[in-house]
């Protein structure tokens, strides 16, 4: 029997750190997936800033220079174009921006409801009228994606349900890929100071502050958007410090606007606070081996990687109770309500004077992040494209 060769399209234009945690979902989906298939042709949707980091070599693999910023005019009216030219027979969008006028049949994946779920002013630099105006215009590029896509890609079962609530879709129609967990090597750190030349002495001290050392610190890693709740971490954190004033707080994220806003307000909680932007992930991995917890505060997540993550590095993580985190993070975390900063407090206090609890955290964390690989992933998404194309 002759197979018929498919050619598959995927919007990369997130791939790596240019695109946060998007950037690491397509990245892992992309890299797995032109591994996985044999039979079939991919043409690769790259922006000129990670058009390099895709290493694909081969006559299957098509990479193709689409530097077309995210949400723009240009997204909706010349993609499409770019998309038509490739001749695809099916094209992937790893985020809900799918253009209005896509010309071939797709499937989307739609990692949360945050924007229709948790509209804010505060999680944007526009005036409020363009927001309203931007923020009506996502919801229906969101609810058209739904709507014509194939099938859609969720990374929860309470995202899956969040999107047959809003949408009113049918259940059969949304597939639930849950993401995977990349560990970081954690065998060979650079002889330099993680933070050298970046940071402050503070910053430099924090590294050292390992778990039997003469400091310790809480550890944030992800971005700073308003839902994550980082404000009210800093205020908690602050009422910790004053009984233990050798403690530290390191947020780790990409500068930014909200990034930049959070530093300024830390200011007048603490000094004890280290901002040392983005790290690659093996300064990320030293930082993990020596931190005495992770913190994550969020109130609303379509997956919840970062903790997973730090569970992988064999550290207690304390988190929100919120939307899809038990059910991601299962018996491993000590959870704590996100809208009562004296439960958050209490939780963090108790896992830091429970030496036994943060072994049993540690220990459920590892078995708990051994579930998720992006190995799975990846076949689930390609069993995905395969249907489609039916």
């Amino acid at each position: 029997m002759i197979i018929k060769i498919k050619r598959i399209g995927i919007d990369a234009r997130f791939y790596g750190p240019l695109g946060k945690g998007l950037g690491r979902y397509t990245q892992e989906v992309v890299d797995h997936i032109i591994k996985l298939d044999p039979d079939n042709e991919y043409v690769i949707f790259l922006r000129r800033e990670n058009f390099n980091d895709l290493q694909a070599d081969g006559v299957r693999v098509k990479k193709i220079l689409a530097d077309i910023r995210w949400y723009s005019l240009a997204e909706q009216l010349i993609f499409p174009f770019y998309i038509w030219r490739e001749k695809l027979d099916l094209m992937h969008f790893p985020h809900f921006n799918v253009p209005l006028f896509c010309p071939v049949k797709f499937v989307v994946t739609i990692h949360d409801l945050i924007l229709i779920k948790f509209p804010t002013l505060r999680a944007t630099t526009l005036g409020p009228a363009v927001y309203k105006l931007k923020n009506l215009a996502y919801k229906m590029v969101i609810r058209l994606a739904v709507k014509r896509a194939r099938k859609v890609l969720t990374v929860s079962e309470y995202t899956k349900n969040d999107i047959v609530r809003q949408f009113r879709v049918e259940p059969q129609k949304i597939i639930v890929t849950y993401e995977g967990v990349t560990e970081l090597s954690n065998s060979s750190f650079p002889p330099r100071p993680a933070f050298a030349g970046r940071e402050s002495p503070p910053a430099l001290q924090a590294r050292r502050c390992g778990r039997g050392g003469n400091y310790q610190y809480l550890l944030y890693v992800g971005n700073v958007y308003p839902h994550k709740n980082l404000e009210s971490l800093i205020k908690v954190f602050s009422e910790i410090n004053k009984n233990l004033p050798d403690l530290k707080l390191i947020l780790v994220g990409k500068e930014d606007y909200f990034y930049s806003r959070l530093k300024q307000l830390a200011k007048n909680f603490s000094h004890n606070i280290i901002f040392p932007g983005y790290l690659p992930d093996n300064e990320l991995a030293e930082l993990y081996s020596q931190a005495a917890l992770y913190v994550f505060p969020s109130f609303y997540e379509g997956f919840g990687l970062p903790p997973l993550e730090a569970m992988a590095h064999g550290l207690a993580v304390v988190s929100s109770n919120k939307t899809c985190l038990p059910e991601i993070l299962g018996q491993a975390a000590l959870y704590f309500n996100p809208d009562d900063q004296a439960d958050m407090k209490h939780k963090i206090e108790q896992a830091l004077a429970d030496e036994k609890l943060r072994v049993e955290l540690i220990n459920r964390g590892y078995r708990q992040a051994k579930k998720y690989n992006w190995q799975t992933c990846a076949e689930k998404t390609l069993a995905v494209y395969k249907n489609s194309l039916k």
